[in-house]
């Protein structure tokens, strides 16, 4: 078996319960299912809540989305981490709902939590899980669109959805990235 070089699985979001169930925090839900796949629980502690799976750290920031960079970088400082060893799991809006893209770096393509992580690591090159979450309707400001819940029926499309994204996650673990976009990009 082929071991990644990923050390360390991010899911973006926004703490407590008026977040919970919001598109904004889908990496925070796809980390979860991630952690209950592999029997692990989240602490808190100075990141933020931790889970571990093995050797590999699951973080869900505590700062807030628009300064997850804080937490991800003190988590690399601390780990001595390099960006590419840090995969994140964010929402897209530019990705129908039901699709994930699997990206080894790119841009933030606007969304506020990548950013934060691009300029607290000093660069854009670690990968990156993104999950669809569609555009808002015309009459939507993108803030209330993204911060809203999830409807009843896109829930049923989002547990299939956390569960590929989840699958992507091990996936990256052992086969690494470039394995895991030919696997899941198209799909």
């Amino acid at each position: 078996m082929m071991m990644s070089e990923i050390r360390a699985i991010v899911g973006l979001g926004n703490p407590g319960l008026d977040y919970a169930k919001t598109r904004h925090n889908a990496g925070f839900l796809a980390l979860d299912r991630l952690a209950a796949r592999r029997g692990g629980h989240f602490v808190r502690n100075r990141f933020g809540l931790v889970s571990k799976w093995g050797n590999i750290i699951l973080l869900k920031p505590l700062t807030f989305m628009n300064l997850s960079g804080e937490a991800v970088g003190a988590l690399a400082k601390f780990y001595k981490l390099p960006a590419q060893s840090i995969l994140v799991i964010s929402d897209d809006l530019d990705l129908p709902l039901g699709k994930i893209r699997v990206r080894a770096h790119g841009s933030s393509g606007g969304h506020n939590g990548l950013k934060s992580i691009t300029h607290v690591l000093g660069t854009d090159q670690f990968p990156r899980i993104k999950i669809g979450i569609s555009r808002p309707p015309e009459h939507v400001e993108v803030i209330d669109w993204v911060l809203g819940r999830f409807s009843r029926e896109e829930w049923q499309v989002l547990d299939g959805v956390l569960d590929e994204v989840a699958e992507a996650c091990e996936w990256a673990v052992v086969k690494g990235i470039a394995d895991t976009m030919n696997r899941f990009n198209g799909l």
